[in-house]
């Protein structure tokens, strides 16, 4: 069906969509008093300049010029909600495989569309753990982005490929390329929404839990401010239903009905992840030794809240209990502390090692006998051959930890033997080939 209104409507009702201005659609080939004519009707556009519009406004030519959308962009379209979802609640392979078969199929006048699925595919990559292929694909898109900006936008692909680089163990390079996305953003003051909220995250990745004041933080900490951590709901249910639903209008060649499902299930599983994400920012930011008590122990609180409500995010719960244990120990409620390292003892990964570490310093702290607590730290540690959760890093500092305490204890040859362990976790060879782990234990 043909839609309502002019082609300047069309073009008026895009653009807004798409958050540009008449500057901006304009670009190098047109003036924007053009543009402004043509939205209010004084002007109708060449086939020309209603191709180039067209691309710039992520649309086809013909449904500029006649409102009619053909029936391949709807089918792309529904094509890359499914992707999406598959992506986020589904199978990271099988939505890698629909991103695939969508670029494949998409014809040039679906150029904006095609660069959408390519981005998509990277992204299923790097939740598969592909990093190298990850970070090919997305370094590829970032070329194309500085030579399509009416395509692409280059700030969400450094995002991305800051967090890869970070979980591939190149931490120089992760931290390069958050400071650029961080200049790119508070240029365009973009402090809410879902680029705010992912940059912030990848901030806190890259950087050293010992750094205090950096620009990075202050952004973390206005993102924090200006959101806090909201409370989370489990929609999963809500999310595959009308996942469901889009599916069958789909088979009944429903397809307008079957994009506006789909959106409606991808917006409800969005605002789950944008919270986990900031229970994410807030988990490292409460672990920085400089936050303020009262603000990390709020904030820890939240994310540990948050973390709770999912199997899937237990590793995390875990995590969060010991910043929060952590947290705790910075001011001096040794009950607290060691209240929530207890309740961590059984939770997966290095978490219950980091639970002993903890004990063992409260039980320093009130002159105890901490030789169980070493013991059970020690061989839990040894058991990570590789983390399932944490990184080596993350291995490496608690082994470091663990001499510490050893040395407080006046065990100096485990204390020697350890560190000798923190050195080695720190330079095991990371997950991306070619790469290797910075043999930091300090950072």
């Amino acid at each position: 069906m043909p839609s309502q209104g002019t082609i300047g409507d069309r073009v008026r009702g895009l653009r807004l969509n798409r958050r540009m201005s008449q500057a901006q659609l304009a670009g190098p080939d047109l003036s924007d008093s053009y543009v402004s004519l043509i939205e209010s009707g004084k002007r109708t556009p060449t086939p020309v300049v209603a191709r180039l519009l067209a691309e710039r406004l992520g649309c086809t030519t013909e449904f500029l010029l006649h409102g009619i959308e053909p029936r391949q962009r709807i089918d792309t379209e529904l094509g890359l909600r499914h992707a999406e979802l598959e992506l986020q609640h589904g199978d990271p392979s099988v939505a890698a495989d629909r991103f695939t078969e969508i670029v494949k199929a998409a014809d040039e006048e679906n150029a904006m569309l095609t660069a959408q699925a390519r981005f998509g595919r990277a992204r299923a990559l790097e939740a598969q753990g592909r990093l190298g292929q990850a970070v090919e694909a997305f370094e590829r898109l970032r070329r194309e982005a500085a030579a399509h900006p009416e395509r692409l936008a280059d700030l969400p692909l450094t995002i991305a490929l800051s967090r890869c680089y970070q979980r591939a163990g190149d931490r120089l390079r992760a931290r390069d390329l958050a400071a650029y996305a961080l200049r790119q953003a508070e240029r365009m003051s973009i402090t809410q929404g879902e680029l705010a909220v992912d940059l912030a995250a990848a901030l806190v990745e890259a950087r050293s839990e010992r750094e205090s004041d950096s620009p990075e933080l202050g952004y973390v900490k206005r993102v924090l401010d200006m959101t806090g951590v909201p409370e989370v709901l489990d929609r999963s249910g809500e999310i595959r239903a009308l996942w469901h639903a889009s599916s069958a209008a789909a088979a009944g060649e429903d397809s307008a009905l079957a994009v506006r499902l789909a959106d409606d299930a991808i917006m409800a599983g969005r605002q789950t992840r944008l919270a986990l994400q900031l229970a994410r920012a807030a988990m490292h930011w409460a672990r920085q030794v400089t936050a303020p008590i009262e603000e990390a122990e709020q904030l820890i609180g939240a994310a540990s809240k948050a973390f709770a409500v999912f199997p899937v995010t237990g590793h995390e719960l875990g995590e969060s209990l010991i910043v929060h244990a952590r947290v705790r120990l910075r001011a001096g409620d040794l009950a607290g502390a060691g209240e929530l390292a207890g309740t961590a003892l059984d939770r997966p990964g290095i978490t219950p090692a980091e639970a002993h570490l903890v004990l063992a310093t409260v039980a320093l702290e009130r002159d105890g006998d901490v030789s169980a607590h070493l013991r059970a730290a020690h061989q839990l540690l040894s058991t990570l051959d590789r983390p399932v959760f944490g990184s080596d890093r993350h291995v490496a500092r608690c082994w470091r930890e663990l001499g510490d305490l050893y040395g407080r204890a006046g065990h100096r040859a485990e204390q020697t033997a350890v560190y000798r362990k923190a050195l080695e976790a720190a330079g095991v060879r990371s997950a991306m080939a070619g790469v290797t782990v910075d043999a930091t234990v300090t950072s």
